[in-house]
């Protein structure tokens, strides 16, 4: 059994889209700049920026809960399950965050999973005018079973 195994980011990607509080109008006129893209896509973000961005865009994005509030970690749990290919996190360097153990989680996650994470504008430009976002794209991940399997074996019993 293999020590990796393949995903494919499909060609209609699933983005979240995540910003600070100091962050929140940046990323909105993003989107408002992007929206021709992005409506071509799946959207979801946590709780107020979701709601920002579809009062100022038209853009469907679906909410979970705010940051503080667990929002971070439901998009990290969607990340596991397959069902969020592209994370646009517009974060505020310059401001703590009392939830920032939970924005690093994010960011853990996103990085074991291999997925496309982008905390600032230029790095979003990139991605979101890369050929990538037109086709399907394939990635290799851990083979988590695997792993968990070979583990297991070199644990005592006990």
């Amino acid at each position: 059994m293999s020590d990796t195994i393949t995903l494919t980011i499909p060609r209609q990607k699933n983005i979240a889209l995540i910003a600070h509080d100091g962050k929140k109008a940046e990323l909105i006129k993003w989107c408002q700049d992007n929206a021709e893209t992005l409506k071509k896509h799946f959207l979801c973000g946590t709780g107020t920026t979701a709601r920002m961005i579809t009062d100022a865009t038209d853009l469907p994005v679906r909410g979970y809960n705010s940051g503080p509030l667990g929002g971070d970690q439901q998009i990290g749990a969607k990340i596991v399950e397959g069902k969020i290919d592209l994370v646009v996190f517009f974060s505020d360097p310059l401001t703590a965050a009392p939830h920032d153990p939970d924005v690093k989680a994010l960011m853990r996650i996103a990085q074991v999973y291999d997925i496309p994470f982008a905390n600032n504008k230029a790095t979003a430009d990139f991605l979101l005018h890369s050929s990538y976002m037109d086709e399907e794209y394939d990635h290799e991940i851990i083979n988590f079973k695997q792993n968990i399997a070979q583990r297991a074996e070199t644990l005592p019993n006990k």
